[in-house]
């Protein structure tokens, strides 16, 4: 089964709720798959909602650190109030959606990264994700929100490009599309048409990839070592001709190291 996972960025959301150019392209990502999965993030919306609370918005590696009041603003931002538009906006437009959390049927559990970051986890697969690919066999475009829980039962802040990977990785994805505020991956001055691992680790070491393109870049990474091999990141998916190849295209596709 042939499935695309496109992650939008919290950054981009603004972008998806006012174009109706947007929800073409993602009707065309449908038709042309067996099925599509959305994966969102939050970011901008939390930090503005955490500054309205009076909660000061800190990163380490391009990872929120997250307190428990914190976790309760991504909760409700990501989980909540942008989960719920996205599904609203689809729906509104004809494509069946159903929105979801990484709690939901005890699929994943999401293991500390840092305890300097607080509330924040990598995602495990704990159970099947077959109910999520029956979703989609069912001609649904599942919603994930990337808020997770740990073992306890704790609410837990997952970066949305982890989740995207572990997700991917879970149900075999065809292709994944992390669509940002970016153009592409820029490296030695310039947006790269195509990149490898070897590009990515030479660009996180000499600092020209840094912040949140930091968690993406590394999961584009296990994306390929799964066996992922159609991986692009860019702004403007509805601008662009997306194949496998990669060339005379926009934004960077990720391919393996020759």
């Amino acid at each position: 089964m042939k499935i695309a996972l496109v992650k939008i960025s919290g950054k981009a959301l603004n972008e998806l709720f006012d174009s109706s150019v947007w929800i073409e392209s993602l009707k065309k990502i449908h038709s042309s798959y067996d099925g599509l999965i959305i994966v969102h993030g939050a970011g901008s919306t939390i930090s503005a909602w955490s500054k309205a609370l009076g909660y000061e918005s800190k990163f380490i590696d391009g990872q929120r650190v997250t307190s428990k009041e914190v976790m309760e603003v991504v909760a409700a931002v990501q989980a909540g109030v942008l989960n719920t538009k996205i599904v609203s906006k689809l729906i509104s437009n004809n494509l069946n959606a159903a929105g979801l959390t990484g709690i939901d049927h005890s699929t994943f559990v999401a293991e500390v990264v840092d305890k300097n970051l607080g509330y924040v986890g990598v995602p495990k697969l704990i159970g099947s994700a077959e109910w999520i690919t029956n979703l989609v066999k069912n001609n649904t475009v599942p919603v994930f929100s990337s808020v997770c829980r740990d073992a306890a039962g704790n609410l837990m802040n997952v970066n949305a490009d982890i989740f995207t990977e572990v997700l991917a990785s879970s149900i075999k994805a065809e292709s994944v599309f992390f669509v940002s505020d970016v153009d592409g991956v820029k490296l030695n001055g310039s947006f790269q048409p195509v990149i490898d691992e070897d590009d990515i680790l030479n660009g996180i070491s000499n600092g020209e990839i840094t912040d949140g393109m930091i968690p993406k870049m590394n999961s584009c990474i296990d994306l390929l070592n799964n066996g992922i091999n159609k991986i692009w990141i860019g702004s403007k998916i509805h601008e662009e001709k997306l194949n496998e190849k990669g060339r005379h295209t926009g934004g960077t596709w990720i391919v393996q190291s020759a």
